[in-house]
């Protein structure tokens, strides 16, 4: 009998699997494997490495971070991806040609989505919804715009382009990490404003979800004067804000548990128990292969109907895939490669 999609999204150890990798990849709570720039040489080579976690665990969900810029996972044999910053610059520079702009902005996320799709990967966390600020070292140039109305133009389109290659998005990260100073990395990220002083944080969330985006990643930030609980942890923020007040029907993802801000919670099991309980579909784990263990052997899942439907929503359909082989001769990749022409150089805002 096939295992149905578990919570928990682990990583693997290089380019081939260990032994150590095909025993965590048959634990029932496993449900995907995230893929970093350590697992990839070559498009040939991660192709093989995914085939064979397929075999091991068919339906696995894989994803990897693919936004562009200085957050691009894969980058040999693949189109060098602009930052999300660049679309923004290109929105301002040709306002009074939108349309043709907005139509680069698509097809750049279908560019992404078509060569990750042909790999064989399901999601790239992707786009990021923080607004651009000069604040929060995390960010910067990850953010499209500090315009929260060009945000939903620009970033509604994006998903569209991936949605045309057959990959769903993720919105990140909720409610939004724009304007805080500390990088939850390293340290728990405090944001002082009440909830009135939040609003242009939360709209690009609000429109992406009634634009119909299929997940959303939560951020390790914490509102103290909203909620006393990170916003990752907070049945307030996933439940009473996400799912009733902002109609999200989606999967939630928890960033990755293994960063410095969650420490002040407890080890990652005890937050892996939190962000469950909170609300989260998926919970990330990262290079920490014996937390990600103690986190599978020791947390609940849940396999409700509801949870695994959302879950299995945001694996990619097969048959949107084309073959890597003939990847470069398909009519729509070509003209989404020559759009990246309009942008110019961004070299400087890596």
């Amino acid at each position: 009998m096939e295992m149905q999609i578990g919570p928990v999204i682990a990583d693997v150890a290089g380019q081939t699997l260990t032994q150590d990798d095909i025993e965590l990849l048959k634990h029932p709570s496993l449900g995907g494997i995230i893929l970093f720039a350590r697992n990839y040489d070559n498009p040939e080579q991660v192709m093989d490495l995914i085939k064979h976690i397929r075999m091991i665990r068919p339906r696995c969900f894989i994803t990897v971070d693919q936004e562009g810029g200085r957050v691009q996972r894969f980058v040999n044999g693949l189109t060098k991806l602009p930052p999300m910053q660049a679309l923004g610059r290109l929105f301002d520079e040709q306002r009074l040609n939108a349309e043709s702009v907005l139509k680069v902005v698509k097809q750049i996320g279908q560019l992404m989505a078509m060569e990750l799709r042909s790999l064989g990967v399901d999601l790239s966390f992707a786009p990021v919804l923080d607004l651009a600020t000069d604040l929060n070292p995390v960010v910067k140039t990850r953010a499209i715009h500090s315009d929260p109305a060009i945000v939903n133009l620009l970033a509604s389109h994006y998903v569209d382009g991936m949605l045309a290659a057959g990959m769903q998005a993720c919105g990140k990260h909720f409610p939004g990490h724009g304007k805080v100073t500390a990088d939850s990395h390293l340290s728990l990220p405090v944001d002082l404003r009440d909830f009135s002083e939040i609003t242009d944080d939360l709209l690009p969330f609000a429109h992406l979800i009634k634009h119909g985006i299929g997940s959303i990643m939560t951020g390790h930030l914490i509102f103290p004067k909203i909620e006393k609980l990170p916003a990752t942890f907070s049945p307030y923020w996933l439940q009473t804000i996400l799912r009733e007040k902002l109609k999200f029907n989606g999967a939630i993802i928890c960033d990755d548990l293994n960063m410095d801000a969650t420490k002040e919670l407890g080890d990652p099991l005890m937050c892996a128990k939190l962000a469950l309980s909170a609300g989260s579909d998926y919970i990330l784990i990262c290079n920490n292969r014996p937390q990600a263990e103690k986190i599978l052997s020791n947390i609940t899942a849940s396999f409700e109907p509801k949870v695994v439907e959302r879950r299995e929503r945001l694996l990619a359909d097969p048959n949107t895939m084309i073959p890597w082989e003939r990847l470069h001769q398909h009519t729509e990749w070509k003209e989404a490669r020559n759009a990246l022409e309009q942008i110019g150089s961004w070299d400087m805002l890596q």
